[in-house]
């Protein structure tokens, strides 16, 4: 299911189910992640930023001059999938990050553990401005 469908469910209330490893069924080919080339930024996180999470996440897009509509949002298993992209950010918010050629790295603390939380803000900070 694709990440604009999912938001399209959430915003309307409805759960969906994503099979953690969807390698293990029988017959299981896997499709390629395709990002629109608007996209700049991708955030790697088992949680999807809704509500204050989302707020603090179109925050922290703004200090790095991006609009929510240049971003989007993956869970770590489907990091795989992803093939050819223009990404200049890819920002792992909490799980573990993944070494990836020609874009810049960010890592932290999901964005329920950063929000309100100041040191953490701050960690993020410094490395986002390693990169401006």
């Amino acid at each position: 299911m694709s990440q604009h469908t999912l938001s399209y469910l959430q915003e309307m209330g409805i759960t969906s189910f994503q099979l953690l490893h969807p390698e293990r069924l029988v017959g299981y080919t896997p499709s390629e992640l395709i990002l629109p080339e608007s996209c700049q930024l991708l955030l790697v996180s088992p949680q999807f930023p809704e509500g204050d999470s989302a707020q603090l996440f179109e925050n922290i897009l703004k200090t790095i001059k991006l609009t929510v509509a240049q971003a989007a949002h993956i869970y770590p298993a489907q990091l795989a999938s992803l093939h050819q992209h223009q990404l200049k950010w890819v920002w792992f918010a909490g799980c573990q990050s993944q070494a990836l050629e020609g874009v810049n790295l960010l890592s932290s603390d999901s964005l329920a553990q950063i929000d309100g939380d100041t040191q953490r803000k701050r960690a993020l900070w410094q490395q986002i401005q390693r990169y401006q």
